[in-house]
Formats: C-alpha cells, structure tokens, sequence
C-alpha cells in the first residue's frame, strides 16, 4: 500500500470516528464514558494523515521541481484516491447495534453484580402504581432477591424482542466496556399482546413477575405477566451497563 493510500485511510478512519461520535452512533459500540477518547483517537488520527499528507506532497514538488516529472507524480495521487472509493463507503456506513441474533447465540445470565453472596439485601422499590425499571435490575431482583420486593409490584421495562423456542422474551444486552464483552438478560413474556412483534421490535411493556421462574435452569430468565405493551421507537443507546 503507497503512502498516499495509507495516509488517506487514516483520515477516513479518524472522521469516521469523529462522524459517529457527533451523531450519537458510537452508542452501538461503547459505553458512553468512552466518549471523550473516540474523539481524542479520532482527532489524532485526522491530524496525522493530514500533516503526512501534506508533508508528501512538499516533498514530491521538491522532487518534482528537480527531476520535471510532474505527471507521474499527479497520476499516482490520483489514482490513490481512486482506491479510497470502496473504503470510503465502508468507514461511513456504521453497522447496527447488537440485537436478536446475539441474544440467540448467547446464553443470558444473571447480571455480574448478583450472586447468592451479595443477594441479601435489596432496597424497597419506590412507591409508585408503575414502578420503571432497567432490565438489569428486574432480573437481578427476580433471581436473587429471597426477600420478595417484586413481588405483586407492577413494573415497566423496555426492550427489545427475541423470539426463541416458542417463546417470545424481552431482552437487553450489558456491556462492561464496549459491545464485545456484551452478554444478554432476558425476560419471558406471559400473556397476550405480544405475538405480532418480530425479532428486534423494541417494546415497553408493562406486568408483574411470577414469583421463583428466574433459576440457573433458564439462565435465571424470570416470567412477566404483562398488563399493557407498546411498540418504542430503538433508542439512541441500547445497551444497559
């Protein structure tokens, strides 16, 4: 690969950074603490291949200036960003967030933070006729809470729809640092409402959990007895943490 071309994809790569930071699409991929580092990484890179860029062409008009071979110098440039056209579309296209098909390849879990030796205590929910809830949260409450606080509680989670064994699931992905440490928790959707929804429909819904179905057996996955759903737009960040 000639200089021209390697300086070229670093600004590419680098804008591509900096576009999907601007835009909010860097919520597919990281945290949002990574922010300020996908601008710094982008920035650098943009600043690099700039100053190389024009370092080269200083250099080559020197060159040129001698030798009086100007054409064969502009005819590599050229030719160089020719080259660029297939990378360009790639770096500027930002692929979807995780979704369905990671849940499905993934057994779902607890979430890290609970186990049988931290489950003890649990504060009260808030009060409230509907009590908003992360998935995170519910599902730790349902698999390791022994002293009930779901319980004939009725609360709201959103998500988005997997369908899986006959079953149809609201799930979440969590992520530590960014999406490839990503695993998933689901919830078992009970009751009525819920079977024209395809794969990767975000719902929030609403229900109260039946006591004791979150275990290892189902990958601590608990059953909501729902009370209303509704279809929500995908929300700019998708994952929990």
């Amino acid at each position: 690969m000639k200089r021209e071309t390697q300086n070229i994809l670093l600004i590419l790569l680098g804008g591509a950074l900096l576009k999907i930071t601007v835009n909010g699409d860097y919520l597919r991929y990281v945290k949002p603490a990574q922010q300020p580092w996908i601008i710094a990484g982008g920035a650098v890179m943009v600043t690099l291949g700039a100053v190389a860029i024009v370092r080269d062409l200083l250099a080559a008009r020197a060159v040129a200036a001698v030798s009086g071979d100007v054409h064969a110098h502009d005819h590599n440039t050229r030719s160089a960003w020719l080259l660029m056209v297939p990378v360009l579309a790639v770096f500027l296209v930002a692929p979807p967030a995780l979704g369905a098909d990671s849940v499905t390849r993934t057994e779902a879990r607890a979430p890290q933070s609970a186990s049988a030796s931290n489950a003890a205590a649990f504060p009260p929910l808030p009060a409230g006729d509907v009590v908003p809830l992360e998935v995170n949260e519910f599902v730790s409450r349902a698999g390791w809470d022994k002293s009930g606080t779901l319980n004939g509680r009725t609360v709201r989670l959103s998500g988005f729809v997997v369908h899986n064994e006959g079953n149809t699931m609201l799930a979440r992905l969590v992520i530590g640092c960014c999406a490839a440490d990503a695993y998933p928790i689901t919830v078992r959707l009970v009751g009525e409402g819920v079977s024209g929804f395809g794969d990767d429909t975000w719902l929030e819904v609403t229900g109260t959990v039946v006591p004791g179905t979150a275990v290892r057996e189902n990958s601590y996955t608990p059953d909501l007895t729902l009370t209303s759903v509704r279809q929500v737009p995908t929300p700019k960040d998708p994952y929990e943490y």
